[in-house]
């Protein structure tokens, strides 16, 4: 046998999530019924309710969704309803019994997970190489989401882009020493903040806050940060633009931002993007790159 290629290496993993998975049981998870139907109930049970929403999430087409939903019916587990506000859509909603058939999903689903993790001696690298391949393989379905910097995914994203700071800067980082810690300045109607989803995780994080004392109404881009795993994949340029229409929506003239040296590709991304090197417009004690662009 020849020398394995990198094909061969990636056929070799699709064979092994196939397997853990269970895609070829008739009885996933030992529930008595096959993946398909499983991962629909799935998505109704994380808040998925109308029909076209959940056969495009799992790349279903209309037969075959329509015939899942059948069987799901017929076994007393989800009723479909017309949509109230819509008669053009259709919803599907839990019946008590699917509620609880959900529920045990949930927890066979979890400690497979579990167990998973608890069986390899590094299981944070592991996770590390899941989040890498569910960030690559998902790049095309991630949603920017305006949302309170308050919020558990915001919190999140920001507690990890304060800690990969400390790691990265010489002299650590305090987020307390920068000017609003809370970000709180980045909510409507003086800025705004995104968060990027992945299939129900946060992966990285912009915001936007407004300076309208001025003059010249201007923006400020804050805390950009996108999770190690989805690197490269061209988040970074899509936070900048989705925050140069909302600095737009919002009235401003121009945008600026600083960073560090010791983030030499946040530098790099800025340059690239056509942004201009200006003199340092704020005393915060960490910067040493400031630039601008105007609107």
């Amino acid at each position: 046998m020849s020398a394995p290629t990198e094909i061969d290496r990636i056929r070799r993993f699709q064979r092994a999530v196939t397997r853990e998975t269970g895609v070829m049981d008739q009885s996933f998870l030992g529930r008595g019924r096959p993946l398909g139907a499983a991962r629909v109930l799935n998505a109704i049970g994380r808040g998925m309710t109308e029909v076209a929403a959940i056969r495009d999430y799992l790349g279903l087409d209309s037969g075959l969704m329509s015939r899942l939903l059948r069987g799901l019916e017929e076994e007393g587990l989800i009723a479909t309803t017309i949509d109230s506000a819509d008669a053009r859509r259709r919803v599907a909603r839990f019946t008590p019994k699917g509620q609880a058939e959900f529920a045990a999903y949930e927890a066979l689903s979890n400690d497979r997970a579990a167990r998973l993790l608890q069986s390899h001696p590094k299981a944070g690298e592991l996770l590390a190489a899941m989040d890498l391949i569910a960030s690559a393989l998902g790049q095309h379905a991630v949603d920017l989401v305006e949302t309170d910097p308050r919020a558990p995914e915001a919190i999140y994203c920001l507690t990890e882009y304060y800690a990969e700071l400390a790691r990265r800067f010489e002299r650590g980082f305090e987020v307390h020493l920068s000017k609003d810690p809370e970000a709180t300045t980045m909510m409507a109607p003086q800025g705004a903040f995104f968060v990027a989803m992945s299939d129900g995780l946060p992966i990285g994080c912009g915001g936007l806050k407004g300076h309208f004392a001025d003059a010249e109404p201007w923006g400020e881009v804050k805390r950009l940060w996108i999770a190690p795993s989805a690197r490269g994949l061209g988040l970074a340029k899509r936070f900048m633009t989705r925050i140069e229409i909302s600095a737009r929506d919002l009235g401003m003239a121009a945008l600026r931002l600083d960073t560090n040296s010791q983030l030499p590709e946040a530098v790099s991304l800025y340059r690239r993007l056509g942004w201009t090197e200006i003199d340092r417009f704020n005393d915060d004690p960490y910067p040493d790159h400031f630039f601008e662009k105007r609107l």
